[in-house]
């Protein structure tokens, strides 16, 4: 009898083995289509601020009619070569000259990974030609490049970094050893220099997530071979969502930029990880309760399922808002956070349970959990914190409030009004020293003027109204052909009655006092006729600002707004939403407070970008719930049978290890932002590292549960377990 109910046993374990081993040989099939493709998603990337603002933005109108004023088809990007040294005509005109001769040529050299003449990606017909300084120190050279360049790739890398990369070093073989120097500056530069930076997305940013998430998770599990199964889930989850990424990206169902897949990787490796630490947590519980390890997991997953899912709806219903923002890089990045948060959901739910079931209890070798029925969560660190907030709930939460208050007060003191282009790097590459060197010898604005599409009939009173604003150093309309020293001025180009005005500023024209000077040339011109539009770089970097700051008032309210009802609607408890929302709200302003007296006053960063707070909110709020989710939900469930006070501390003992070191995790991918030279993603990284932390060991491991134990069954209503009917 004995020896046939054991049979039994046997055949009935086998099902849910073999269902296993079904779902990982599913899923090693969907990988081996998936990891090359996630391998080409930087090559469907669009950089291009232009192309991110509204139809309606008047930088956007602007361009409609400017590039009809150039010999191409396409708009040009300003590129701009610096040559500093004794090029005086007068006293050393053997200098100037022969920059001339290698400019006369530069056009015929050839870009060796395409095999194609630079001239190939000149604007036709514009003049290149070196421009002395005043002071006869430097000389200044603008080569227009044709806009498609942006989108072009050779051999997967973006050709307008090629190209950059390529004159830099001809230039020094052609000048490095006189007594010139030179630098590459402009809007072509910065943006090769952007896309540089963004090229190391695949490779620095990605290994060194890797690197940080495997540390980390082998110090959590003290096991040698445990580590892997949830890493291993992870990247499967990221390369799953890459390629659904790239397909949509390729179909232009949506836009990615450098910005989006670099969080799509922490997020994605961030949030799967999370998301395992806690099945894993959950069933390791349950093995020592199950003597089937397939009974364990079934109960792990009833267990975390709803959490997780809770947990995920709630980011992926944060960044989906994202869709309403003016900005479409903005819009892109709301649905690749949603399928990368998706992906690991589902990678996390089926592939890393298989995997657990199949290799059974020695994976979590030397700490195998046996069948013992011992909780050995409720003993140890966080045990005793329970005890603590159990006696001194009123201390512990008015304490942490008033801590988290006073660091909020300095958010409104947050530099959020921009960066300019030369600021956005961490370290000075060639393209800002050049910017920097340039404004030395010419005004600033130089080779980027401000354009001002008017009336022929109204150019001369456009002109004196845009002379009079402070820092527009020169205005010049263009004409139909070239200027030739020596020979007369060619008449003014008019294209349907209309002509374009090039105002030179005396800043730098990617400067935060650059953009705050185009609302003011809008005023000035819009006197003279409402019909007048200002474009051109700065003015599309300003819009840009002006969305951003739209964004922010429009998609902070919504999405808290969903992330209440989403809590309400889990926790059947329409005070304990409000109150976690509160709760994490204020996080999030105590982190915005920090930033501005880290940024300040140890990186020394000289501001932040418009869309800094939008970013930090939508990552901060939506995952930093996660955490109050992960707890909540369990204090729910302990609390029918022990009764809220009981249940919370309950709650807050079991879960404290493994939401803390989720919180580690998901604070360590965001910090390795940091790894790309670029101000916005460090300091990204850097809000939503401190305020993961922040959110994890203050909010969710003392105020929570302090304010719930002070309030007591009350917390739950409107729902029946505010009557205490303990199971």
């Amino acid at each position: 009898m004995f020896g046939k109910s054991k049979a039994k046993n046997t055949v009935k374990g086998r099902k849910p083995l073999w269902l296993a081993i079904v779902v990982i040989i599913a899923w090693l099939g969907i990988s081996s289509v998936a990891g090359p493709t996630f391998g080409k998603l930087s090559t469907v990337q669009e950089n291009d601020n232009a192309a991110f603002l509204p139809d309606s933005a008047e930088s956007t109108l602007a361009s409609k009619i400017t590039v009809k004023f150039s010999d191409s088809d396409n708009d040009q990007i300003p590129t701009l070569l610096l040559f500093l040294g004794d090029v005086n005509p007068a006293t050393n005109p053997a200098n100037l000259a022969k920059i001339q001769r290698y400019l006369d040529q530069i056009g015929e050299e050839v870009l060796p990974e395409s095999g194609k003449p630079l001239s190939t990606y000149f604007v036709p017909g514009f003049p290149i030609q070196a421009i002395p300084s005043v002071d006869g120190k430097a000389a200044l050279v603008n080569i227009s490049l044709n806009s498609e360049i942006i989108e072009q790739r050779v051999e997967e890398k973006p050709t307008l970094s090629l190209l950059i990369d390529f004159i830099r070093e001809d230039l020094k073989k052609n000048f490095g050893a006189q007594e010139i120097t030179t630098h590459v500056t402009g809007f072509g530069g910065i943006f090769a220099d952007l896309f540089g930076a963004f090229g190391s997305i695949d490779s620095t940013l990605l290994l060194t997530t890797l690197l940080v998430v495997s540390i980390i998770l082998i110090v959590v599990y003290r096991s040698p071979l445990l580590w892997i199964l949830p890493l291993f889930s992870a990247i499967t989850a990221l390369s799953l969502a890459g390629t659904i990424v790239y397909f949509a990206a390729k179909a232009d169902l949506l836009d990615l930029n450098g910005q989006s897949q670099g969080i799509l990787s922490v997020l994605v490796l961030g949030a799967a990880t999370d998301y395992a630490l806690l099945l894993i947590a959950r069933y390791r519980e349950e093995l020592h309760h199950h003597e089937s390890r397939y009974e364990a997991m079934q109960v792990s997953l009833r267990g975390v399922f709803e959490p997780i899912l809770a947990s995920g709806s709630t980011v992926i219903a944060g960044l989906l808002v994202l869709l309403l923002s003016d900005l479409s890089g903005n819009r892109g990045l709301g649905p690749v956070g949603a399928i990368g948060v998706a992906a690991s959901m589902l990678t996390v739910l089926t592939f890393l349970p298989a995997l657990l079931v199949v290799f059974g209890r020695w994976i979590f070798w030397p700490k195998i959990p046996r069948f013992d029925d011992v909780d050995e969560q409720l003993s140890g660190t966080w045990a005793k914190i329970g005890i603590t907030v159990e006696r001194n709930p009123k201390r512990i939460w008015i304490s942490t409030a008033i801590l988290l208050t006073v660091l909020a007060g300095f958010s409104f003191t947050l530099k959020a009004d921009g960066l300019a282009n030369t600021e956005a790097f961490t370290k000075k590459t060639d393209s800002v020293i050049g910017l920097e060197r340039l404004g030395e010898h010419f005004p600033s604005g130089e080779g980027s003027p401000v354009e001002i599409v008017v009336k022929q009939n109204d150019v001369a009173r456009a002109t004196a109204a845009l002379l009079s604003v402070k820092n527009v150093s020169s205005v010049e309309p263009v004409v139909a052909g070239q200027k030739i020293p020596g020979l007369p001025i060619p008449p003014v180009k008019v294209v349907e009655g209309k002509v374009l005005l090039n105002a030179t500023l005396k800043v730098a024209p990617d400067s935060v006092e650059a953009r705050n000077t185009i609302p003011v040339i809008r005023e000035a011109v819009h006197a003279v006729d409402k019909e007048i539009l200002v474009g051109g770089g700065t003015a599309v970097q300003y819009d840009t600002d002006v969305a951003s700051r739209h964004d922010n008032r429009i998609i902070i309210p919504v999405v808290l707004v969903i992330i209440g009802i989403i809590l309400g609607l889990l926790l059947r408890s329409i005070v304990a939403a409000a109150l976690l929302l509160l709760t994490v709200v204020l996080s999030f302003m105590a982190t915005l407070g920090v930033c501005q007296l880290v940024f300040d006053h140890v990186f020394n960063f000289a501001g932040a970008d418009a869309s800094f707070p939008l970013f930090t909110f939508i990552f901060l709020v939506a995952l930093g719930i996660d955490y109050n989710i992960f707890l909540m939900t369990r204090v729910r469930e302990e609390s029918i049978k022990l009764g809220t006070r009981k249940g919370v501390i309950k709650g807050l003992t079991v879960t404290g290890g493994v939401i803390t070191s989720a919180g580690i995790v998901l604070a360590a991918t965001f910090a390795v932002l940091g790894v790309l030279p670029l101000v916005f993603l460090a300091q990204l990284g850097f809000a939503v590292a401190f305020g993961v932390l922040l959110d994890t060991i203050i909010v969710r491991s003392l105020l929570v549960p302090a304010l719930v134990h002070v309030i007591g069954p009350k917390i739950w209503w409107p729902s029946k377990l505010q009557y205490e009917k303990i199971k």
